[in-house]
């Protein structure tokens, strides 16, 4: 928003404060003022002129020999090029040793061969940016009005030396959006008042659908929240005066004609965005506010056909659409040199369509940013007539007294309770009632109640003021936040430490790192193919919204689908002895819809353990390599449940041979709680990677839930042990786990250990069988074991095992 300073005087007493006290007093109580400019930048001996002879260059045709009065004692002979140039015109003109814009001097010089002593301007060449200047101005010169006094500096008759400031507004203050809105700042800033010009609404009466000429049905009031339609008839449509072209050139705004220049100054003026119809090119008596129709089109003045959504809020005249509501109005009611009569729109829209529109379409404008933000009801329909005024002012036109008024909102202010302590505490302050009740009186506000309760009228204009924490912080700003004083926080002593899970989190980063893994941190976000890549089963994955790439469409399910990218990545630059884990969230929703987040611990190890050296040969990884890395960690963990291996043929990512499923006794019953094995070859050669690449993934928040075993310290066995063999044949599918927990189970309680010391197939075994060696060792902590007790066990283990998996004993 820029901000004319000389503008900005006539609203509110700037007394003795200058532009650059403003900005920075306006920036420490929150509206920040990027800058303060003025239009003469470098302007140097610029006055105005007045041509009294223009006749064509003997030696060039698109050259004018002039005589212009610039107050001196003999008029100047400049050579003009500018095509609008005339004789009895006032104009700009750079003297001898003048400066202009862009730091050009100017001297006295022959222009092919005729004596030029200076230079007629145009409004680019004294620094006013060309897409300011109006077009009838655009490819000539500037043609000032016929008071403008001969001789006198151009900066002082435009006021070129006005301080601009440029405000960086932050959403919620819709109000600083206009010149009346800051003055209502600046006023509560410094308690000064504020003098705003009078609209005389008295002579105009209103009706909620129809006047002479006109009828409006508005079919959505939550779309359109108001309308007013306020028809002026036998304008004259001409270029504005020059007071008000140069106040819209310092907003940033280029002048059109008259009629439009009325309706963007008022826009400036109160940030009621308003539009002016051509009524003689509506084609009908009717205005109809709806949302438009698929395969609806319309071309808004940039002379663009736009193709229009059910999203978008129209203007009709009951058949098609004649503008965009909020954003911009259509070409085909465009006001014109030609124009008559016109219908002046002053309405509010729902900010939320308007902005939609405004973004899919590529046209923000200042009036789809401030419907975008919120206007003020209080002033709709008394712009809209101010408008009329100036067009009968300006513009010679009639205005009809009736206007047709529909609305939907409740004009009050809006009442915010509070007390003085909740202020004072939200603040670390300790103001009293009357301070404050002084604070909301410049901010225009009004107070009743006491300190221990106390009602805030917040006037319309103010959209940002809701609630309390609202009203702390407009006592805040003008109070000044440089006088809040600084205080430390005061901090209640409490026993500061780690939660268990937290805990738990760290001692799984310090076991899988001493393990040699490195953790890997991945985004948590995949692509559709490779939502359900190494799932141990199928689950609905987590769709986002608006995602940046088809790449990033899904939330992960799982934490392997990331670890093969990493793996992917590495051994793509030569890097294949990989040993990564990560410890994330993973996410999926559940069979009601809720979005269900867990945490999940994931390694992947692939390569050698070690490579060729003098030792030994290169080792490759195995199923038991990282099977005995799950082991290490559940021991470690000191859980009151043991991890059992189940075999898993179902997942089609995994290696049917080498996948087992990790079980514990969870409340009776066995629970799966992760997966290990070796990845499917097919999956191996679609990421590039070795075939012996094995993976594991378990729940971290299902373990993180299990209980510790107690340990409890015993004292050094004073007895010697004693060991025994078994070696037994089965048959192929008999598995370890199984025979070790036949032997447990039917063992007496002095055995201690059992050790897998060897496994054998080949000559002399049955095709189909294996055979199996165990070690077993037995302890009494009370006294020296006798052989016949050891003895007597290992038979009838012998015998059970016989009897569960028809072994065979060797």
């Amino acid at each position: 928003m820029l901000v004319s300073y000389e503008w900005l005087k006539e609203l509110v007493d700037l007394k003795n404060i200058t532009a650059d006290e403003l900005a920075e007093k306006m920036s420490r109580t929150g509206i920040e003022v990027d800058g303060v400019n003025t239009l003469n930048d470098g302007l140097k001996k610029v006055v105005v002129g007045y041509t009294l002879d223009v006749t064509n260059h003997p030696d060039a045709d698109h050259l004018h020999v002039c005589q212009v009065d610039v107050g001196e004692d003999e008029p100047l002979q400049i050579v003009c090029g500018a095509p609008n140039i005339q004789a009895h015109q006032k104009v700009i003109v750079a003297l001898h040793n003048s400066w202009v814009a862009g730091h050009t001097k100017i001297k006295k010089g022959r222009m092919r061969g005729v004596m030029s002593q200076g230079m007629i301007c145009s409004l680019e060449e004294i620094g006013i940016n060309p897409n300011l200047v109006p077009k009838e101005y655009a490819d000539g010169i500037m043609v000032l009005p016929e008071d403008a006094p001969i001789g006198e500096s151009i900066v002082d008759y435009l006021q070129l030396d006005d301080p601009i400031l440029d405000l960086d507004v932050t959403p919620n203050r819709a109000d600083a959006f206009s010149m009346v809105g800051n003055a209502y700042e600046v006023g509560a800033i410094y308690n000064r008042s504020v003098t705003l010009p009078a609209i005389n609404t008295d002579s105009f009466t209103t009706t909620d659908h129809e006047i002479p000429g006109l009828t409006v049905q508005v079919s959505d009031s939550e779309q359109v929240k108001e309308y007013n339609a306020i028809l002026v008839e036998d304008v004259t449509v001409k270029p504005s005066p020059l007071w008000l072209q140069m106040r819209l050139i310092k907003a940033g705004i280029r002048p059109i004609n008259n009629v439009v220049d009325i309706t963007n100054y008022l826009l400036m003026a109160y940030g009621q965005p308003l539009h002016a119809f051509d009524y003689d090119q509506l084609g009908t008596n009717e205005i109809v506010t709806r949302q438009a129709r698929p395969g609806e089109t319309l071309t808004t003045l940039d002379e663009e056909e736009r193709l229009l959504t059910e999203d978008d809020i129209v203007i009709t005249d009951g058949q098609k659409p004649v503008a965009l509501a909020g954003v911009m109005g259509g070409l085909e009611t465009e006001i014109s040199e030609a124009t008559k009569n016109v219908l002046i729109e002053s309405a509010i829209f729902d900010g939320a369509s308007v902005r939609k529109t405004a973004r899919r379409l590529g046209l923000r404008s200042e009036s789809s940013i401030r419907n975008e933000r919120g206007v003020n009801p209080e002033t709709t329909l008394q712009t809209g007539i101010y408008a009329a005024q100036m067009m009968q002012e300006l513009a010679g036109g009639t205005p009809e007294p009736t206007v047709i008024h529909q609305t939907t909102i409740m004009k009050e202010p809006t009442v915010v309770t509070s007390n003085v302590n909740a202020i004072n505490s939200l603040l670390g302050l300790d103001l009293s009632y009357d301070e404050m009740c002084q604070i909301f009186e410049q901010l225009g506000f009004g107070v009743s109640g006491d300190s221990e309760q106390f009602d805030v009228s917040v006037p319309m204009r103010r959209l940002d003021v809701q609630i309390g924490a609202d009203l702390a912080e407009e006592v805040a700003r003008i109070y000044g936040y440089d006088k809040i004083p600084s205080t430390l926080p005061e901090l209640k002593p409490s026993t500061i430490g780690l939660t268990p899970v937290q805990q738990l989190k760290r001692l799984t980063h310090r076991l899988f790192l001493g393990m040699g893994y490195d953790e890997v941190m991945t985004y948590s976000l995949t692509s559709e193919a490779k939502v359900n890549v190494l799932a141990r089963e199928a689950l609905k994955a987590v769709p986002l919204s608006h995602p940046q790439s088809d790449d990033r469409r899904y939330m992960r399910t799982n934490l392997l689908t990331s670890l093969l990218d990493v793996a992917e990545y590495n051994v793509a630059r030569k890097l294949t002895d990989i040993q990564i884990y990560e410890l994330g969230r993973v996410y999926d929703k559940t069979s009601d819809g809720e979005i269900r987040e867990r945490e999940h611990v994931a390694g992947l190890w692939s390569g050698v353990i070690s490579r060729n050296m003098w030792v030994g040969d290169s080792e490759p990884v195995n199923f038991y390599h990282i099977k005995g890395t799950i082991e290490h960690y559940f021991q470690a963990l000191n859980l009151t449940v043991t991890p059992t291996y189940v075999p898993n043929t179902t997942m089609t990512d995994m290696h049917p041979g080498q996948t087992a499923d990790i079980q514990l006794m969870i409340n009776g019953e066995e629970t799966v709680v992760g997966f290990v094995g070796r990845i499917h070859p097919s999956l191996a050669d679609k990421y590039a990677l070795p075939e012996n690449t094995y993976v594991f993934e378990l729940d971290f928040q299902l373990i993180s839930t299990l209980q510790e075993q107690q340990i409890v310290q015993t004292p050094l066995p004073k007895y010697p042990g004693m060991s025994r063999d078994i070696a037994l044949i089965v048959p192929e599918a008999v598995t370890y786990a199984q025979i070790k927990a036949v032997i447990e189970s039917t063992a007496s309680s002095y055995l201690k250990h059992v050790t897998l010391f060897d496994i054998y197939r080949g000559e002399h075994i049955e095709t189909g069988k294996k055979s199996m060696a165990f070690g077993l060792f037995y302890q009494n902590p009370e006294a020296t074991l006798v052989d016949e007790d050891v003895s007597g066990d290992v038979a009838r283990i012998s015998e059970e095992l016989i009897k569960q998996f028809d072994a065979g004993i060797r």
